[in-house]
């Protein structure tokens, strides 16, 4: 396994950890910026998303310079991406940091574009992650790490800049989502 791949897999890795630091009310305290309070395992949750999320640019970078892509990576480094996502989003509404809707919508559109690449799999088709799809990536990370920072430091300025990059990350979602099934819907309609 080279390295980009091993890069993917940490950062599925680093999953449960962020999981644990959002899911169980630690009382580590919390510090207060501005018109928030930021508690302190949000913040560690918030640098272990940050980290993971940055293998995601540095697994993809390294791979393409020095030709490590692989059918392995084009299929891990997306799917690393939707657990990531998911998990961050979901735990973003258990603790009502997000709207169950905008959530439900994104990780519906993974699901689809999930079961849309096994398909391709199945007649041999690898499905890269094409350019909206990146940019639909970077909003989404963009807004979840604002979000588990509570707007830091926008907090000072009343500035609620993680929720309208959320419902930016959500726009670019659906519009990422049409165009993989518009380009792809051949593999739909050719499928055995």
């Amino acid at each position: 396994m080279n390295l980009p791949n091993k890069l993917t897999f940490s950062r599925i890795l680093m999953i449960p950890f962020f999981i644990v630091l959002l899911a169980i009310p630690f009382p580590w305290g919390s510090w207060d910026i501005g018109n928030a309070e930021l508690p302190v395992a949000h913040f560690v949750a918030a640098l272990i998303f940050i980290i993971a999320a940055g293998t995601d640019w540095v697994d993809g970078y390294y791979a393409r310079k020095h030709n490590l892509v692989t059918n392995l990576g084009k299929f891990m480094d997306p799917l690393a991406d939707k657990l990531l996502v998911s998990a961050a989003l979901i735990l973003l509404v258990e603790i009502e940091l997000a709207p169950a809707w905008v959530v439900i919508i994104i990780i519906s559109r993974e699901f689809a574009i999930t079961g849309l690449r096994l398909v391709a799999a199945g007649e041999g088709i690898v499905m890269a992650a094409g350019s909206m799809g990146k940019l639909k990536t970077a909003t989404q990370m963009i807004a979840i790490a604002s979000l588990l920072l509570h707007n830091f430091p926008f907090s000072y300025l009343n500035f609620p800049f993680g929720t309208i990059m959320l419902y930016i990350s959500l726009v670019f979602t659906i519009i990422s989502g049409v165009d993989y099934f518009v380009k792809n819907w051949h593999v739909m309609r050719d499928s055995k």
